[in-house]
């Protein structure tokens, strides 16, 4: 039996994927979740064999898609994490496979894929297949490191180094260090640096 958590904000989304898993017999949807702090708490307290995370989750206390997956990957070490992936956005799919999902899946594809991509996923399999977002040498490479775009993230969504530190289990002295190498990378002023996050897709406009 395959374990599977849901991770969407979208009711209806949840209904539909949850009867297209059930088709499998051997699948077993054990929670549905409506945003990333509920997605990490339920993957913590389930260990399910596979989370299938929406890359739209709503920002909920700091978390989103990306950072609920990489607290999923390393809180909940079992689970494996599949992309539900709203829009053909490549730069955001990458950094949620960065953040150590496994896999996606386009909504738009689901009927038609999304057990395909369980079955690969549950046989400790890529999908779909070997993928070269993450090794595409002609796309520009992002100055900052992973932690570090999660903090400008946040920085751009109005959070307080205080606030960060808590939501991300840091130091606040981390966090101001974290904003200290985003500006010296950038070079830019707080409200370019806004900026960047939006062109750059890593906060919505």
């Amino acid at each position: 039996m395959t374990s599977i958590l849901i991770a969407d904000d979208h009711e209806v989304v949840r209904e539909g994927l949850r009867e297209i898993l059930q088709e499998q017999a051997s699948n077993e949807v054990v929670a549905e979740v409506s945003d990333g702090k509920e997605a990490i708490l339920k993957a913590v307290e389930t260990e399910p064999d596979i989370a299938v995370v929406a890359d739209t989750l709503p920002l909920a206390d700091g978390i989103d898609g990306i950072e609920a997956t990489r607290q999923i990957h390393a809180r909940s070490p079992k689970t494996k994490v599949l992309v539900f992936a709203t829009h053909d956005n490549e730069s955001l799919i990458e950094e949620l496979l960065k953040a150590g999902a496994r896999g996606y899946v386009r909504k738009s594809d689901a009927k038609r894929r999304v057990l395909e991509a369980i079955e690969a996923l549950a046989a400790n399999r890529r999908f779909p297949g070997p993928t070269d977002f993450l090794a595409n040498g002609d796309r520009p490479q992002s100055p900052l490191t992973d932690r570090e775009r999660v903090v400008l993230r946040l920085v751009a969504e109005g959070y307080s180094s205080k606030k960060i530190a808590k939501l991300l289990n840091l130091s606040t002295k981390t966090v101001e260090t974290h904003r200290t190498n985003i500006k010296s990378k950038l070079n830019l002023s707080r409200a370019a640096i806004v900026r960047y996050a939006v062109r750059n897709k890593i906060v919505a406009p």
